[in-house]
Formats: structure tokens, C-alpha cells, sequence
């Protein structure tokens, strides 16, 4: 098996994972080397194997994709990543991108369109799916034209959307403390930095935030 490019994937769905992983044994450019299911363990997979390819889905447990992104950019910045999602939105592809993803893939198209994705990426080139490239770049074209107003979300910070995440998914001081290995009184103090940001003050008004912003998915 020597020569292929390697390949992790992180998705939290397992029938799903398990689908991409059997259909990727007959495409001989690539070896699944690592698996993982939340954002906390495809960034220790990730780190583990070096990959020369991710395959990543956006909304995940303990910490999403673009956090994901973020984190793995600082150690790895050559490392290339598709995110593969359900999410067809222009806000979500330049967001990914602007992280640092060369390919973004919709998880309803064919294994034909995913193994082009796969072989422009690791070509060096971008790769969106078509169902959505036109709309990208309409929405790329519209944005250019208005002056952005920022936002409160705009300006919370990337470790406070994590924060906001795991508050979101219903974790405690103690338990977002160990899961992104910062002090309790750190997370408390992105915590009262969030609520003065975005003018709310209870736990269950962050997590309603959460869903409307698409960190956390009612399942």
C-alpha cells in the first residue's frame, strides 16, 4: 500500500463513515490510515497519522470543523482538507475556505464527483461541488458589493465559539475545561466574554444561540 496518499476521516455518523471508508477501498489513489468521530479526536487522529488528506464534516461534536480546521492549519499548514457536509449555504464554503480548506463537498453527491474532489485536491487545486459553485460565487459577488455591518457574532473569537459549542451541547466549566485543556477559569472568562458580547445571560439562552448560528444540531 505504499505510495498512496493517506487519508483520515472525521465524521460522527458512523453508517456514514463506515459507507465512505468501504467505498474508498476501490479508489487506488488513497489508504484510510485513521478514523474519528468528534472534533477533540480528529485533531489527536490527525496529529497521529499526518495525513496528506482529511476528509471532514462541519457539524460535530465537541468541536466543529472549522475549529478543527483552525487548529490543525497551526501544525500542519500544508495538510490538505475537504469538508464533506450536508450545509449548501455560500456563508459555510467561504468560511471553510477562509480556514484554510481546499475542497468543500456536498455529502449528497456521487462517489464519482468525492473522487474528483479528491484527485483536484491533492492536485493543489480548489474544488466545490457544482450543485452549489454558482451560487457561491453569486453570493461571493453580492457580498463584495455591500459594506459589512459587524455583527455580535462577528466579533466573538474562535476559542469563544468553541466555548459556545460545548456550552450549547450542554457541558459544564469542568468538563469544557478538560475537553479543550484550558483552566476553569478561562472557560469562565469566555463565558462571561460571550454573554456581554451577545447580551444574554443564561446557559439555555447561549444554547438556543448555538442552534440558530448552526454550532449545535437537534438530532
Amino acid at each position: 500500500m505504499s505510495g498512496l496518499n493517506k487519508v483520515v476521516i472525521v465524521e460522527d455518523h458512523v453508517i456514514f463513515r463506515d459507507g465512505l471508508r468501504e467505498l474508498l477501498k476501490n479508489f487506488d489513489q488513497v489508504e484510510v490510515v485513521g478514523e474519528a468521530g468528534d472534533g477533540l479526536e480528529a485533531i489527536r487522529c490527525i496529529k497521529k497519522h499526518q495525513p496528506d488528506l482529511v476528509l471532514l464534516d462541519i457539524n460535530m461534536p465537541k468541536m466543529d470543523g472549522l475549529a478543527v480546521i483552525h487548529e490543525i492549519k497551526k501544525v500542519l499548514p500544508k495538510i490538505k482538507i475537504i469538508v464533506l457536509t450536508m450545509f449548501k449555504e455560500d456563508a459555510y464554503v467561504i468560511e471553510t475556505f477562509k480556514a484554510g480548506a481546499k475542497g468543500y463537498c456536498l455529502k449528497s453527491s456521487s462517489f464519482d464527483e468525492l473522487k474528483m474532489a479528491i484527485g483536484a485536491v491533492l492536485a493543489g487545486n480548489r474544488f466545490i461541488s457544482p450543485e452549489i459553485e454558482e451560487k457561491v460565487m453569486e453570493g461571493l459577488l453580492e457580498t463584495s458589493k455591500k459594506i459589512k455591518t459587524k455583527s455580535a457574532w462577528d466579533t466573538l473569537t474562535q476559542r469563544e465559539k468553541e466555548v459556545l459549542k460545548l456550552v450549547g451541547e450542554g457541558y459544564k466549566n469542568r468538563e469544557i475545561s478538560d475537553y479543550l485543556c484550558i483552566s476553569e477559569k478561562t472557560v469562565e472568562k469566555h463565558r462571561a466574554n460571550i454573554m456581554n458580547k451577545l447580551d444574554m445571560h443564561t446557559a439555555s439562552s447561549l444554547a438556543a444561540y448555538a442552534v440558530e448560528k448552526g454550532l449545535v444540531v437537534l438530532k
